[in-house]
């Protein structure tokens, strides 16, 4: 990701990582948040809401981003099963200056399984830092 605001593009792809559905925590996950759900049924999608949260919080320690100003348009297409291996990407649908020393930056979030179907998408609007 670029070192600040005016450095990003829009249409720029940024890799999140991967993480694997872990049994054990799925079913860790289960017994304490969603103790109705069967784990044989997958990730129930509180998880993976978790699991894309780790990813974009992860990813974005180094990025001039000072705040998430929302989540929206959550959609969730399937459950995918222990051990199946997601990959996050996050994609800049647009951006918008405010002032000289922030920005605002639009971009959809995804997680993908191991074929590359679409497990669970959401927007972001977030604040960036920008070069003053």
């Amino acid at each position: 990701m670029p070192g600040n605001f005016d450095e990003i593009d829009v249409g720029q792809v940024v890799n999140l990582g991967a993480l694997a559905v872990d049994e054990a925590g799925l079913a860790a996950f289960c017994t304490a948040f969603a103790p109705s759900w069967d784990v044989e049924e997958g990730a129930p999608e509180s998880l993976l809401y978790t699991l894309w949260s780790k990813l974009d919080s992860e990813a974005a320690r180094h990025w001039p981003q000072t705040k998430r100003l929302g989540v929206d348009a959550l959609r969730w297409m399937r459950n995918p099963p222990a051990g199946e291996l997601l990959r996050g990407r996050m994609t800049i649908l647009a951006k918008d200056p405010v002032g000289d020393d922030k920005g605002i930056v639009i971009a959809q979030h995804d997680l993908l399984d191991e074929a590359g179907r679409l497990v669970f998408s959401c927007l972001t609007r977030s604040v960036f830092a920008r070069n003053a």
